[in-house]
């Protein structure tokens, strides 16, 4: 559930990020800010979901 909650985390940043490289402009920032938003969290929300369905 802690490796979860940092995804969560980093996900949080990284779609700060999407937004600041939008506003500045940076394509090649906002893909890798993109990418890594959308990697980690869909990583999050499987380990959360995987932690919750393996409790019942």
């Amino acid at each position: 559930m802690v490796l979860g909650i940092i995804f969560l985390f980093v996900a949080i940043l990284s779609f700060i990020a999407v937004f600041r490289e939008l506003k500045r402009r940076n394509i090649f920032g906002l893909l890798f800010a993109g990418a890594s938003a959308a990697v980690f969290g869909w990583f999050s929300v499987m380990t959360i979901y995987s932690e919750i369905v393996n409790m019942i």
